[in-house]
């Protein structure tokens, strides 16, 4: 769905402003704050970046989505794949929450946004339609394995090492003996609050009910002192804007490039998946082009602003779903609510256990595993599933960039699987001007020396061999009595040059062999690609028919003709 070109150049998602809705977009606005602070802070962990740096993406970025985009629902600010991606991609080359680390971080932000702004220049946003929902369910859910591991040590108080999920929880096995009860105690604490609160109502913030609780009884009861780590110092007031402090050469953009082409690519995906789900349920019109504006010019405002990278968010874009919000309002709403946490309540995080934000960020990465989905698709389609599986394995054994690729390439291999070995048919007569088809294994003529063979798919090199082949088991099956030879294009929006040849050898064939090929339900496009390859020249323009069954009263009423 694409919105017209009339309207407002800005403010697509606020505009026009219901008035009976506004109180309810305030107050989910509010909900979607109380429920993301605890996420994003936990996001800004898996990032490696500061603390304070989650709160920063639901600033500057909210607020210039919410102005330059077109979805009316879609929520932008920290997320768990880009996080990770993150963080994979800098983790060799920096010390994590580091000012290096921030540098680059806002370069990798910048460089997205760059690659999102040239794909709305270009209109190249299809490339989101290259990450299947199959693959995405396996990306995700290795990103929630590999997070939701990566957290088990912190929570116990342990310093967390090792390069994959399974050096990481051998290692901790090893030192298990040095674990901190008491940050095991905030861990299972936060846990059990959150998990039971959920239970009760969706609605009941239970993460910030969690850390406000972790916070007021590290400070109260000094637990510092007791072994539990603690966040320690936070920077209060609001973010500098200031260009990322790096040196720019033609090596380090080399070395980012791949982290944030892979960062781009899960946005277009996440994103406009997002948008389109929710423009769909509430029959509203969003353009794809306009939100990669508002996504771009939103990563510029996280790189200026000292944070990492923004993506439009299923979770946060669901949070405001549920609480009643229909328009940006609500994010605008947010973002006001965090820029007075700024100003004002940044000294009680200081007094934050590690362990409490770890263990928010162990729920985040058990959310992402996607059993159920995970389920359905092995009952569903069987050779999805391994695509999935393998798609999660690499992320979580090689590394979600490793993994990012991998789902693309996996999608074109689905995708081109599907079109290489299409389920063509032949058409048999089932009542007066009545078709079925049946399987081209068990040949039947729509009228005694009429066969009539339907291509399920475009014709493009990868299924060439298979339509020859087809076509000339079927006329050798049915020979000699075979006349007309028509081919149902019905289903056929391309025919490119190895088709087009092909197609050519076979009328050349039946020319010698007497027999006439005949095209049925051809759509203006593909008419056009076939005179230009010369097909029509060789069977002649009155080899077109609009139905089959215009085909079946001309193949009567010449057999009729030769029979008188």
């Amino acid at each position: 769905m694409r919105a017209s070109r009339k309207g407002f150049p800005v403010l697509r998602g606020i505009l026009p402003v219901r008035r009976a809705q506004a109180p309810t977009d305030i107050a989910a606005g509010l909900t979607l704050a109380a429920l993301a602070i605890p996420e994003v802070m936990g996001y800004s962990k898996i990032a490696g970046a500061p603390v304070i740096s989650g709160l920063y993406t639901m600033l500057a970025p909210m607020f210039l989505f919410a102005l330059f985009g077109s979805s009316r629902h879609l929520v932008v600010g920290a997320d768990s794949a880009t996080a990770a991606i993150l963080f994979a991609g800098l983790s060799a080359m920096a010390r994590p929450s580091s000012a290096q680390w921030m540098a680059y971080a806002g370069a990798l932000a910048l460089m997205s946004a760059g690659l999102l702004l040239m794909s709305r220049a270009i209109r190249i946003g299809f490339l989101a339609d290259f990450l299947s929902r199959t693959v995405l369910v396996g990306f995700l859910t290795g990103v929630g394995v590999q997070v939701a591991l990566g957290e088990v040590p912190w929570m116990l108080g342990l310093a967390a090492c090792g390069r994959g999920p399974a050096e990481v929880i051998l290692n901790t096995y090893r030192q298990i003996d040095r674990a901190s009860p008491g940050s095991f105690a905030v861990s299972a604490a936060v846990l059990l609050i959150i998990v039971t609160a959920r239970r009760i109502s969706g609605k009941i913030p239970g993460a910030l009910l969690a850390v406000i609780g972790a916070i007021f009884f590290s400070a109260a009861f000094h637990l510092r002192e007791h072994g539990v780590g603690v966040l320690g110092a936070i920077p209060g007031g609001l973010p500098a804007v200031a260009f990322p402090g790096i040196h720019w050469s033609r090596g380090l953009i080399e070395k980012l490039l791949p982290t944030a082409f892979s960062m781009f690519v899960v946005i277009l995906a996440q994103s406009a998946a997002t948008s389109r789900a929710y423009a769909a349920k509430h029959n509203e019109r969003f353009s794809q082009n306009t939100d990669l504006l508002g996504l771009g010019l939103a990563n510029i405002g996280a790189a200026l602003t000292g944070t990492f990278i923004v993506n439009g968010s299923p979770t946060k874009t669901q949070m405001v779903e549920t609480a009643g919000g229909l328009s940006q309002l609500s994010q605008i709403t947010s973002g006001i609510l965090v820029f007075l946490v700024l100003l004002f309540l940044t000294a009680p995080i200081s007094y934050l256990p590690g362990a409490a934000l770890s263990a928010v960020v162990f729920l985040i990465g058990i959310e992402l595993i996607d059993i159920g989905g995970m389920r359905k698709i092995f009952f569903e389609r069987p050779w999805e599933f391994w695509v999935a599986l393998i798609t999660a394995l690499i992320v979580i054994f090689a590394g979600v960039e490793q993994g990012i690729g991998t789902a693309m390439f996996l999608s074109i291999v689905a995708h081109t699987r599907h079109g290489y070995r299409p389920r063509n048919a032949v058409i048999r007569a089932d009542g007066e001007e009545r078709f079925r088809p049946v399987p081209v294994s068990s040949p039947e003529q729509l009228a005694p020396g009429l066969m009539v063979y339907r291509f399920t798919h475009s014709m493009y090199y990868a299924n060439t061999e298979q339509l020859s082949r087809e076509v000339m088991e079927l006329v050798e099956g049915a020979r000699p009595g075979l006349h007309w030879f028509c081919i149902d294009a019905g289903a056929i929006d391309d025919v490119d040059f190895s088709a087009a040849e092909t197609l050519r050898l076979i009328a050349g064939d039946f020319r010698d062999r007497g027999i006439r090929l005949v095209l049925a339900e051809v759509s203006e496009h593909v008419r056009e690609e076939l005179d230009r390859s010369q097909l029509t020249r060789l069977i002649g323009k009155d080899a077109y028919y609009l139905t089959l069954a215009d085909v079946l009263r001309a193949y009567l009423q010449e057999t009729a003709k030769k029979a008188g």
